[in-house]
């Protein structure tokens, strides 16, 4: 990973290559901001340059033994701990036991999402958390001599996610660290540190990227252009959610169909045509299921405002923006609130086990009635 590689932040950036060119490289670094914009890419890019052999214009050269090594992520000077679950029962109680599901993880989700990251774990009801077998590991590696880079880095992902024990455990080695070793925390959250943690730490605070940025980011990645502006505003300035959206664009334009077909029968009231699609919507499973309604959802908003005329104010895809021309004046004061209310009931009762085809079935009844109210007169 190069800096160069990094689309936006340029001040916090320019920050982490300056610490590298001055020297003044500090012994525990934070590196902070929102989820999904790239974090551990910043700190990837710092730790590659800060071990090159050979850089060039302030950035690594990606190919000495160093650059080599880290990016096929087997250089033993580099060390990562992150929150886990601890499950005794199967000897997993540090983050080396998660090893290889580690590394399956920063190729899969280089922007981190840690429900991802949960997943691959098969996880638990509980929360992941780092433990103090890793305190203990993290002070048993910072004791060692590097073996073949300048230095060697200990990487802390999510250091909020710090058992007090654990993080009370590395307090000493923050305070006092050997000279060849540098921790990077990577964190989404850094309030929630614990004080005597965040304090010894220089921070690099990383913001959400510009929507321009994230238009760049897609047109990378080969996004159909019609769509990129409307991706990257429903992105919500994170790149993991650009790049979530841009995957599932086949899924958007399935329910998108699934909300079109819906909505003209249940104007139409076409009660036995919608007893099918409630049999038809209920086999995608609870968790598509729940996706759906959610989409259908955030259609009504878009529908209600699409109403004002004022397009800027809108976020849809070509498709959306298609049919919502003509669909929109039946979603207006006299029936939002309730569909919007039918919609997070339906999502309720779904989530709550309940039987998938009476809710959507009773669902589409209720839009049957509602879809048919009009706005007062002026």
């Amino acid at each position: 990973m190069k800096f160069a590689e990094i689309i936006g932040n340029n001040v916090a950036v320019n920050d982490l290559r300056r610490m590298i060119d001055s020297g003044q490289i500090p012994h525990a670094l934070l590196i902070s901001g929102p989820s999904g914009i790239g974090k551990m890419l910043a700190a990837r890019a710092f730790i590659t340059y800060l071990n090159c052999e050979n850089p060039v214009n302030g950035d690594a050269c990606g190919e000495c033994a160093s650059c080599k090594r880290i990016a096929l992520g087997n250089d033993p000077d580099i060390h990562y701990f992150y929150p886990i679950y601890k499950l005794a029962s199967q000897n997993l109680e540090r983050s080396e036991d998660y090893a290889d599901e580690w590394k399956r993880f920063m190729e899969e989700s280089p922007f981190m999402d840690i429900t991802a990251w949960m997943e691959i774990m098969n996880g638990a009801n509980s929360q992941p958390k780092i433990y103090v077998q890793d305190a203990d590991e993290i002070s048993r590696i910072a004791s060692l001599s590097t073996y073949a880079d300048k230095y060697k880095v200990i990487v802390i992902w999510l250091p909020e996610r710090l058992k007090i024990e654990a993080a009370n455990k590395i307090l000493k080695i923050l305070e006092e660290p050997y000279e060849d070793t540098i921790f990077i925390c990577v964190s989404n959250d850094p309030g929630s540190i614990l004080p005597t943690i965040y304090s010894r730490l220089q921070r690099v605070e990383m913001k959400r990227p510009s929507a321009e940025d994230i238009e760049k980011f897609l047109d990378l990645r080969n996004v159909n252009p019609i769509n990129r502006a409307t991706l990257a505003r429903l992105s919500g300035g994170s790149f993991l959610r650009a790049f979530q959206l841009a995957s599932d664009e086949g899924e958007t334009s399935e329910f998108g169909e699934w909300f079109r077909n819906i909505m003209r029968n249940a104007y139409a009231r076409k009660a036995g045509i919608l007893r099918n699609y409630a049999d038809e919507v209920s086999a995608m499973g609870r968790e598509k299921s729940l996706r759906l309604l959610s989409y259908f959802s955030r259609m009504t908003r878009e529908n209600f405002i699409s109403n004002l005329c004022i397009p800027p104010l809108n976020v849809m895809t070509h498709e959306e923006t298609s049919f919502s021309t003509k669909f929109a004046p039946f979603i207006n004061v006299a029936n939002v609130e309730e569909i919007i209310e039918a919609i997070e009931n339906a999502r309720r009762d779904i989530s709550r086990n309940a039987n998938s085809k009476l809710v959507w079935f009773d669902f589409m009844i209720i839009l049957m009635i509602l879809l048919r109210k009009k706005p007062p007169q002026p």
